[in-house]
């Protein structure tokens, strides 16, 4: 017989107005409302229910088709990766969001009469997304639920009703654990801040929740705990359980069900609102998750502190059977956010909008519940029409088609539809399982034996190497990697393969390496970063900078990489995360060349016996990756020899000429001393290198040699008139030379000053004022290096 529960009070009310209208329920965790709603919906037809998490997916499911006595798929079952567990008779499918947009776009959820979004104030993008659509679609009863009291706002863009139930509370007491009440969650030894609280508390309390960001943190958590605890394993009164999306079935279960024994839970936010731990009344709150933000125009997982809101719902697990504690790690006045942004303002938004794009709906025609940014819907727009993921319209391409579906990230299949050859999109297949994964498969050597034996395995230094021939089944024993994290890339792997025809895992064909990552280069050129001229441990690649992670075998003399993965770590301000590149291929500048990557420069010039040359740079992210000395041509020859007039090197003295008459033409101009009866010259202000640039296209020069046809006459610039010219250098003169001392003049008109400039001459004294032109009514100073000083 089913325990009652307080969502149970709303049961009439909700059958009532579901036939009415869209409906956002409002209740906070463990009232019931994921278990309770999917079962009554379906009295009015088969009900999709979408939960953002896994391991959510799999519970809830089990908990419902066991509370109707009955085996999972049956009337209730559930669909995540790797995991079918319904048929066409099933009543109730709980499903990821992931899977639903898959079949939103295969079949637009033609079977489903209501679809429930559960957890929505996660706004995760996905769920964002899906919301958007089937209310545009307007096919299907929507049912949103949240733990917070967004709901008017949401019943308001459904154009729906909103119904609230109350949970069962108890006091919940605070404890901040922190040297300062200002101070921020923080990842350095959380494994002993945390040890330090469960061990003074444990015995005071029933179970205990740990919130942590991540696996490793948890593993981390885990073994310091099972070390300091250790007699009261062996006793059997204390167990120490992992929960996160990838832990076993057992670790699950023992997760979610009460035990005799005490139960230690280290979890990551699954635990915040998706689930249910019975039994909790201590909660050790890190205030630390995992989760992805935009670094210049590109999603990165990075290591945050948590928000008001989400650290009140972790609050809230220890007070559901009765009075409980929340002990936090950091200070009580740490300057969190309010709430958490929603996925879709803070990630690029490249896979929601092919996502909407292969379910028919351009991105732009779609209303969300929060304005979408414009800078990153354009960013999005321009990545997915140069992958010929979809055209101008915002309509999927059949390229796009065909990368959808695969279950990784957009530009990971961007890159493996890239390829050129079968060999090399394996390769990337491979990879690109290897990093699509919740945890890293393998951990670096820390020994100098097992660091050898590494470079003999891999010499190439080359961590998406290391993981391709790690996931195809070299496993050597002195390398310590994660078999559940390793077979679950493999399952990946052999998915991706199947749908896209390539040979099984374990007959994969061996890989060119650098014809493979030429490819990359050439399909995704942003991922290719060279190292700084200075800070070697830092790359750009010309506006964004990672910096080498400690995981990644990077060596020290290589210049650059591709870059496959990053990870953000908070910096001390908000906008100062360190990124750091986790998955680097090294590559050498003559495979960069080959790709003509980067800007060609043209610098000095230089007349030798072979003639005039010019020295060609190819420069990327400021890094000169080749340089050659090159006859001039084309329009780089006009550009190379506008450098040699103004540098002196061919036509002695024109350089220095036309400078002065277009300096002293503009100023002519400016001073409002043009008059067109008697200028041949249209009242425009001229730019030096322009006007030689016309100069030598009229005169038809090609080449150095060609110079040698034509005079300093040939370039005469008509300014100023002559009659007028000799009285206006003196009164406006461009240079000033006195003895020992010779200055450049910039007038200031709008200021009436003239700022005299120090170009040459040692004279120590400054220039005094009965030295200078009269200047009438101008302010008058002189500059020699960093000192500026008024003549008198």
């Amino acid at each position: 017989m089913s325990i009652s529960l307080p969502i149970d009070s709303l049961k009439a009310d909700f059958l009532e107005r579901l036939d009415q209208s869209h409906l956002v329920v409002s209740a906070e965790t463990g009232s019931g409302k994921s278990t309770r709603l999917p079962v009554w919906a379906a009295e009015r037809g088969r009900v999709l229910v979408v939960e953002p998490r896994r391991v959510a997916c799999r519970s809830l499911a089990e908990f419902v088709a066991g509370e109707k006595t009955e085996n999972i798929g049956e009337s209730v079952g559930y669909a995540i990766r790797f995991e079918n567990y319904f048929s066409d008779d099933t009543q109730v499918v709980f499903v990821t969001p992931g899977v639903a947009l898959r079949w939103l776009s295969e079949d637009g959820l033609a079977s489903f009469t209501t679809v429930i979004i559960d957890e929505f104030h996660e706004r995760r993008w996905d769920t964002d997304l899906l919301l958007s659509m089937l209310k545009q679609k307007d096919n299907h009863r929507l049912v949103v639920t949240s733990a917070t009291l967004d709901s008017e706002r949401l019943a308001t863009y459904l154009q729906g009703e909103c119904l609230r139930a109350e949970g069962r509370n108890f006091q919940v007491t605070v404890e901040h654990i922190a040297t300062d009440s200002r101070n921020m969650p923080d990842s350095r030894h959380v494994e002993k801040k945390v040890k330090e609280a469960v061990v003074t508390r444990y015995e005071d309390h029933q179970d205990i929740l740990v919130f942590l960001p991540g696996r490793k943190e948890i593993a981390q958590c885990l073994s310091t705990l099972k070390q300091a605890l250790r007699d009261h394993i062996e006793l059997g009164v204390l167990d120490i359980i992992p929960l996160h999306a990838s832990v076993s079935d057992d670790e699950r279960h023992r997760a979610l069900t009460e035990s005799d024994k005490q139960r230690i839970i280290l979890a990551t936010n699954v635990a915040e609102t998706s689930l249910t731990i019975p039994g909790v009344t201590l909660i050790i709150d890190t205030g630390l998750e995992r989760r992805t933000h935009q670094r210049n125009g590109r999603t990165v997982l990075g290591l945050h502190a948590i928000s008001k809101a989400s650290a009140e719902q972790r609050k809230g697990r220890a007070g559901r059977v009765t009075d409980g504690t929340c002990v936090r790690l950091y200070g009580k006045a740490a300057p969190l956010e309010f709430i958490t942004p929603p996925e879709m303002q803070r990630e690029e938004l490249v896979e929601p909008m092919l996502a909407a794009a292969c379910c028919g709906y351009p991105f732009e025609t779609l209303s969300f519940v929060d304005t979408v940014p414009e800078k990153s819907l354009l960013l999005a727009k321009d990545k997915l029409i140069q992958m010929q993921a979809i055209d101008n319209d915002g309509a999927a391409t059949e390229h796009g088609q065909i990368l959808y579906p695969l279950p990784i990230d957009t530009l990971f299949a961007h890159l493996i539809t890239a390829m050129p050859d079968k060999a090399s999109r394996e390769a990337m297949v491979d990879l690109a399982a290897s990093l699509s994964v919740y945890q890293r498969i393998w951990q670096m050597p820390s020994g100098e034996e097992a660091r050898e034996k590494l470079t003999q395995w891999e010499p190439k230094h080359c961590d998406a190497m290391a993981l391709i021939k790690l996931l195809r089944g070299s496993e050597p024993e002195w390398l310590t990697f994660d078999k559940d994290v390793l077979a679950e890339a493999r399952m990946l792997s052999e998915q991706m393969r199947e749908a896209l025809g390539l040979p099984a895992l374990e007959v994969a064909s061996s890989v060119k390496r650098d014809v493979w990552l030429m490819a990359v280069m050439k399909a995704a050129p942003e991922l290719v970063f060279v190292c700084r001229q200075k800070r070697r441990q830092a790359l750009g690649n010309g506006f964004s900078e990672v910096s080498t992670g400690r995981e990644s075998r990077f060596p020290e003399n290589a210049e650059a990489a591709i870059v496959f993965d990053q990870f953000a770590l908070p910096g001390k301000g908000v906008k100062q995360n360190l990124v750091l590149a986790t998955c680097m291929a090294p590559i050498t500048f003559d495979l960069m060349n080959q790709l003509d990557m980067g800007e060609a420069l043209f610098g000095e010039t230089r007349v030798s016996d072979e003639g005039c040359l010019v020295e060609k740079q190819q420069v990327y992210a400021g890094r000169v990756i080749k340089s050659d000395w090159v006859a001039p041509e084309g329009a780089s020859a006009h550009d190379t020899f506008i450098d040699m007039i103004l540098g002196d090197s061919i036509l002695p003295g024109l350089g220095e000429k036309i400078t002065a008459d277009i300096h002293q033409w503009n100023l002519y101009l400016a001073l409002g001393k043009y008059q067109a009866d008697v200028c041949t010259r249209a009242a425009q202000s001229v730019e030096a290198r322009e006007w030689l640039g016309e100069q030598i296209e009229a005169l038809g020069v090609e080449s150095a040699e060609d110079f040698e046809l034509f005079t300093t006459d040939d370039f005469i610039f008509d300014g100023i008139p002559d009659w007028e010219r000799a009285d206006f250098d003196q009164a406006y003169p461009y240079k000033v030379s006195l003895t020992d001392l010779t200055m450049r003049i910039e007038y200031h008109i709008a200021r009436k000053r003239v700022l005299a400039v120090h170009e040459s001459g040692n004279r120590k004294a400054d220039p005094k004022r009965w030295e200078l032109p009269r200047w009438q009514g101008w302010k008058v100073q002189y500059r020699k290096a960093s000192r500026t000083i008024d003549v008198r």
